[in-house]
């Protein structure tokens, strides 16, 4: 419905005129945002690693789904690099906000994680570190993150959380659990908080899985729900290949009508071998 005023008859000429110039403008405005969604895809694409690091005994895989609702895009992140020492270090996590900015951030993050953990090993230290690198920069944003560190000589896995999602466990002789383990508040809000560290040890096969929020919880599906349905799945599945299991923890997703992007990291690790010598 078009309305003039002060009120006149108008031609068909003026009505096409209108309809034109209407057109021309929404057209305008989808390409801007079309152009902002492109640049955020390409900015979560170029900041996400393509291969994640393994050593014998433990693989790696991870996959990452975009939501294309508005701008929503570019909050979840994972990385994984190996470290000074030997052992490995994975993260995973979500930064406030979906759009270039938050995109932008999560490359922040990821590379300070990185700069940190080469001198700091210890998760906790590590997120400590980060958050107070954060806070320096005055950037106005938040990030949940868990951070783990798996040591193949003593077939350990170290782990701290900054307000992030649960991790899950499960093991190829059917037990399995969330790693609901005290943590932090997310990165960037204050000073100087701790990370409790939690430290497991695995003799049985099976797969330590990480992932956002996006995968487990919905407007009207609760996350307690999404998490037992993913712990289900991977504890089905724990003897997997890796990317197999990334799938299957992912797939979660569809049913929870979330309107986020979405990220998950496996690792997948037999059971500790005695070492000669």
């Amino acid at each position: 419905m078009l309305r003039r005023r002060p009120p006149r008859s108008a031609s068909a000429d003026d009505l096409l005129t209108t309809l034109g110039r209407l057109t021309a403008q929404a057209r305008e405005g989808a390409e801007k945002q079309r152009a902002r969604v492109e640049l955020a895809e390409a900015l979560q694409h170029d900041m996400l690693p393509t291969v994640l690091p393994v050593v014998p005994g433990l693989r790696a895989a991870a996959t990452y789904a975009p939501a294309r609702h508005g701008l929503d895009i570019g909050g979840d992140w994972y990385d994984g690099f190996p470290l000074p020492d030997g052992s490995l270090a994975f993260c995973i996590g979500d930064v406030q906000g979906h759009d270039v900015e938050a995109a932008a951030f999560m490359g922040q993050i990821r590379f300070g994680l990185r700069a940190v953990a080469g001198h700091a090993a210890d998760p906790g230290e590590v997120l400590r570190r980060a958050n107070d690198l954060l806070l320096s920069v005055d950037c106005g944003l938040f990030a949940t993150c868990t951070f783990v560190r798996f040591d193949p000589v003593a077939w350990e896995l170290s782990s701290a959380r900054a307000g992030h999602v649960p991790g899950i466990w499960a093991t190829t002789d059917g037990r399995h659990g969330l790693a609901d383990d005290p943590g932090g508040l997310p990165l960037g809000i204050v000073a100087g908080e701790d990370y409790p560290v939690t430290r497991r040890r695995f003799a049985t096969a099976g797969a330590f899985v990480l992932l956002t929020d996006g995968v487990v919880e919905g407007p009207s599906f609760p996350i307690e729900a999404g998490l037992a349905q993913v712990t289900r799945l991977v504890s089905a599945n724990a003897g997997g290949d890796p990317a197999t299991v990334a799938d299957v923890a992912m797939s979660v997703a569809e049913f929870t009508g979330h309107t986020d992007d979405s990220a998950v990291i496996v690792l997948r690790f037999d059971a500790a071998a005695p070492r000669a010598g």
